[in-house]
């Protein structure tokens, strides 16, 4: 599974047009937003940086996860996503973060399945958005595509949003 390029061309154009930068905080998904970001020119006027958080260790160093949120919800939870994207637009200073957690597989629980990822989306002066995706077991590969692709619609969300709130 491929994201399509002119997507994400069409998101970076919006968000430069507005001034929006972007910081991602990706566990799953081991940077393949920020890649699918960065594979487009133009993308440093856009992504600030992009923070790989697989452990949990790095999770609470790096973005601020609280251990306590971490031990009661453990990392694959919508509180986690949400203090994800929280802790990298604090940190980068952003505009908007969008975070991703999760079990790509093979693998799983009978509490989380393979193919659950929770998602954050965290924006300048606003509530913090959260989800969980159930994509199911589609593999590994698949799953990580499907995730990186939710997580670019969310942004595409985010800037349309914003685009509405400014009248533009």
């Amino acid at each position: 599974m491929t994201v399509e390029p002119s997507l994400v061309a069409d998101l970076i154009a919006r968000a430069t047009a507005l001034g929006i930068t972007i910081a991602t905080a990706e566990s799953c998904t081991g940077g393949m937003v920020a890649a699918a970001l960065t594979d487009v020119a133009g993308s440093s006027a856009v992504l600030d940086c992009g923070f790989v958080t697989y452990s949990n260790d790095a999770k609470m160093k790096m973005l601020g996860v609280s251990a306590t949120t971490l031990d009661a919800c453990g990392a694959v939870s919508e509180e986690v996503a949400k203090e994800m994207a929280q802790g990298a637009l604090l940190r980068a200073g952003t505009v908007l973060a969008v975070s991703t957690t999760g079990i790509a597989g093979p693998g799983g629980s009978q509490f989380k399945p393979e193919g659950r990822v929770c998602f954050g989306l965290a924006q300048k002066d606003q509530p913090p958005r959260f989800e969980t995706v159930e994509f199911g077991a589609l593999g590994r590969d698949r799953v990580r595509a499907a995730s990186r692709d939710h997580a670019l619609n969310l942004l595409q969300q985010a800037v349309s949003k914003i685009e509405r709130e400014l009248g533009t």
